[in-house]
């Protein structure tokens, strides 16, 4: 199984950014550790802060990647462009959030991308990439 792990505008600043929301732990360590935990699978990340980049990534991948993971950060409350690139792949998109984004300011209260995944994961700190993965391994 191939699975990309997507993460969008500032998830880079993880355990430096907010860690009252987000925790200390960075997304580097946190994969590497996710990785020894699934090694039967080929589990790969990839960052970016810009929007055209992100959708750059999921083109590339999307039509032969079993799965993707996406945490598209402040771009899941504004970026028709994202959904529409989602849309456009066969491969089955998670949705994840670490911190529960209805427990916080009303603007991240709605996803532009939701309709276009088949799943949502919210408010699980890092561990929402985990059940992501779990749900796609089953899927």
């Amino acid at each position: 199984m191939d699975i990309l792990i997507i993460n969008g505008p500032n998830i880079n600043l993880l355990g430096k950014r907010e860690p009252e929301i987000y925790g200390d732990q960075s997304f580097d360590t946190y994969f590497e550790n996710l990785q020894r935990h699934y090694p039967e699978i080929t589990l790969r990340s990839f960052q970016s802060n810009h929007e055209g980049t992100l959708i750059d990534k999921i083109h590339e991948v999307g039509f032969n990647i079993d799965g993707i993971i996406l945490n598209a950060g402040a771009y899941t409350h504004t970026s028709i462009a994202l959904h529409d690139a989602l849309r456009a792949i066969p491969a089955p998109v998670i949705e994840v959030h670490i911190s529960n984004v209805h427990n916080r300011e009303g603007f991240r209260h709605q996803s532009m991308i939701s309709a276009a995944c088949k799943g949502v994961i919210i408010g699980f700190g890092l561990d929402s990439y985990r059940l992501a993965l779990e749900a796609l391994i089953h899927e």
